[in-house]
């Protein structure tokens, strides 16, 4: 492993808004049109400043560069930017409602090292010290097996409405913890 995991801080947010269009442009490209992955980008794929204000978002990094990012929410989106939010968005409870698995994603020369793994790994853990034994994620196809392998069962295939009259098909996806 020649990254490191940690924490996310507001000092990322410009890597995060350079690394997240390479990283849908080219991984997602076997799974939705150019014309879906643009419409998509800065909206549904793009940062949430909550999650890193929360201490909820990881960032992998070599060298000093954001190579990976993904967290984890105890707040009630389940996908997408902070683009268009005005309000804060509201706490769930961790008695009644799932934690969200957030906003992954991992530079193309950064795949199959385990980045994405170790951010679930990372979330999860703090899931559980959080109170929470349930967890919900929408995926998109592509990240969909990475979610299968780490034990979370599709509940729900459905579109997402974008721009232009466009649709990204996602995956609804839930996982019961252990305390």
């Amino acid at each position: 492993m020649n990254w490191i995991l940690r924490l996310a801080c507001m000092g990322d947010v410009p890597a995060l808004r350079e690394l997240i269009p390479v990283s849908v442009r080219v991984l997602q490209a076997g799974y939705y049109s150019p014309e879906q992955m643009e419409a998509a980008i800065g909206t549904i794929f793009g940062v949430d400043r909550q999650l890193i204000a929360d201490g909820t978002y990881f960032c992998a990094c070599h060298d000093g560069a954001v190579v990976g990012c993904g967290g984890w929410s105890r707040r009630d989106s389940l996908f997408g930017s902070d683009v268009g939010r005005t309000v804060e968005d509201p706490l769930l409870d961790p008695a009644t409602e799932p934690a969200r698995i957030r906003a992954f994603f991992v530079h193309p020369n950064w795949i199959r090292r385990g980045i994405g793994s170790a951010i679930l790994t990372a979330s999860e853990s703090a899931i559980v010290a959080a109170g929470f034994s349930n967890i919900e994620l929408v995926a998109t196809l592509a990240g969909e097996p990475l979610y299968l392998a780490g034990g979370y069962c599709a509940v729900e295939r459905y579109e997402l409405s974008m721009a232009g009259g466009l649709a990204l098909p996602v995956v609804r996806m839930r996982k019961h913890l252990s305390s």
